[in-house]
C-alpha cells in the first residue's frame, strides 16, 4: 500500500473526512486531498505531522507495504504491521480463552444454583 492510500485508509478508518483532517494539520483540504490522490508527495515535517494526527509511527506511515497488512470489512479497520497483527492475535487469543473459562465456570454455578432451587422447593417433612 502507498502512503497517500495509508493516510486515506487510517483516515476513514477513524471516520474523520477530508475537511477534518485537512483542518487538524492546519492545510488548505484541496492541499490535503491532493496527498491522498499521491498527487503531491509530503515533505518529512508533514509525515510527522500526518502520523502524529492519526496516531501512529511514521516508520508504519512510510513502510513499504512489503510486512504491512490492511483488511476492512464492513467498517471494521485492522491497519499495522505484521508484528504489531501477530501481537494483537495473541492479545485477542488470551482474551477468548479467558472468556470461555468464564462462560465455563457460570455454566457450573447456574448448575449449582438450579440444584439448590430444587433443594429449596422439596417440602421438608
Amino acid at each position: 500500500m502507498k502512503v497517500h492510500e495509508k493516510i486515506r485508509f487510517m483516515r476513514e478508518s477513524k471516520e474523520w473526512s477530508q475537511e477534518e483532517m485537512a483542518a487538524k494539520l492546519n492545510m488548505s483540504v484541496s492541499g490535503y486531498s491532493k496527498i491522498e490522490r499521491g498527487e503531491t508527495k509530503p515533505h518529512i515535517p508533514k509525515l510527522i505531522q500526518i502520523a502524529e494526527v492519526l496516531e501512529t509511527d511514521v516508520v508504519e506511515l512510510v513502510d513499504s507495504g512489503k510486512n504491512y497488512i490492511h483488511i476492512s470489512r464492513n467498517n471494521n479497520n485492522i491497519i499495522g504491521s505484521s508484528t504489531e497483527l501477530a501481537f494483537e492475535n495473541k492479545n485477542l487469543q488470551i482474551i477468548i480463552s479467558h472468556r470461555d473459562e468464564t462462560i465455563e465456570y457460570l455454566k457450573q454455578e447456574i448448575g449449582y444454583l438450579k440444584e439448590m432451587l430444587v433443594l429449596c422447593k422439596t417440602p421438608r417433612s
